[in-house]
């Protein structure tokens, strides 16, 4: 390893997370490739007291870890680094919101909040607004689970602190995407569609990908539960077609869930097919990495399918289970 090839490996992880935020398929497989030259990078930085430039390599990974269902390995790497000195205090606030961030979906949301609190103590002695309300937002994460009116209140405080920023800057554009799932979940409907409606528009408008599809498939969430089933049914198409052409799994999972509230909620129940659609939203939940209001949908679903006779149900969870992924997709989408 040399500085070189350091950087190199640097560049390869930053473009690979500017892949997955534009979804463009197949964003993981450069990493996947040199992932053992990655963590060696990782390594020497860290082995040389560079320590700096190997938090925001660890930073540029996340989306990968999370891709790929390394979060252990993130969390380990993060945990060192961050335990060394030598690190910048904007790289350090930062590094310590994308830790909370990546353990947040591994279900350790005691010990993400603990990190976001860092990162945003951390952010306010810098004066750093847009960093704050990134933090803020990581702590409205972690109360969804508990207190959706609570996490309302934290995301407004990091949009007024951002009152004079852009609505992409990093931090509000965190507060608002959060925000949406937060006013649903909280019982305000209205405000929730304008709040996605608008973030939505946003991401048509600059091409990414990956805030289409989100907002898509929380703005169907939304029109399902104010009785909208043909607009909700619209949305979750439209983010199973977006997700099925980046063929990533987890993401499918939830995506694929949304379709199957919708279609519970038209009361179109033939459980073989239904059961297709729910069957990656089972492996979401498996896995332990399902957002809060997915999870609420998820719940949702399961009381409208248990007007099922249990034979029948039974029947369809193994037709689902044996079929594979792109049987799943292609049976769905019929």
């Amino acid at each position: 390893m040399d500085t070189a090839e350091a950087q190199e490996l640097y560049e390869l992880a930053e473009a690979g997370r500017i892949a997955a935020r534009t979804h463009q398929p197949d964003a993981e497989k450069p990493v996947e490739t040199r992932y053992p030259d990655v963590l060696a990078a990782l390594d020497w930085h860290l082995g040389r007291g560079e320590v700096d430039v190997g938090c925001r390599l660890a930073t540029a990974l996340v989306t990968f870890w999370l891709g790929t269902n390394r979060i252990p390995d993130g969390d380990a790497w993060f945990a060192r680094l961050l335990a060394a000195p030598g690190v910048a205090d904007v790289t350090r606030a930062l590094a310590l919101h994308e830790h909370g961030y990546l353990i947040s979906w591994a279900g350790a949301h005691d010990r993400a909040a603990q990190r976001f609190r860092e990162s945003l103590d951390l952010a306010s002695s810098l004066g750093d607004v847009s960093l704050q309300a990134l933090a803020l937002a990581g702590l409205a994460r972690v109360a969804l689970y508990t207190d959706p009116s609570e996490a309302v209140r934290v995301l407004r405080e990091g949009l007024e602190l951002t009152r004079d920023l852009a609505d992409d800057d990093p931090g509000r554009s965190s507060a608002i995407h959060v925000l949406g799932p937060a006013l649903q979940m909280s019982g305000d409907l209205e405000g929730a569609r304008e709040v996605i409606e608008a973030r939505l528009a946003m991401a048509e408008r600059q091409g990414i990908g990956f805030v289409v599809w989100s907002e898509s498939a929380n703005l169907s969430m939304v029109e399902r539960q104010l009785g909208n089933l043909d607009r909700a049914h619209e949305l979750s198409r439209r983010a199973v077609d977006t997700e099925t052409a980046r063929g990533h799994d987890v993401y499918l999972s939830w995506t694929l869930n949304g379709l199957a509230a919708v279609i519970a909620a038209e009361g179109r129940l033939d459980p073989g097919r239904d059961r297709a659609r729910r069957r990656r939203g089972d492996a979401g939940t498996r896995w332990g990495r399902v957002a809060p209001d997915e999870l609420e949908q998820y719940n949702e679903t399961l009381v409208v399918l248990g007007a099922l006779p249990p034979d029948e149900l039974e029947q369809a969870r193994a037709v689902g289970a044996a079929m594979t992924r792109e049987q799943i997709v292609e049976y769905v989408l019929k």
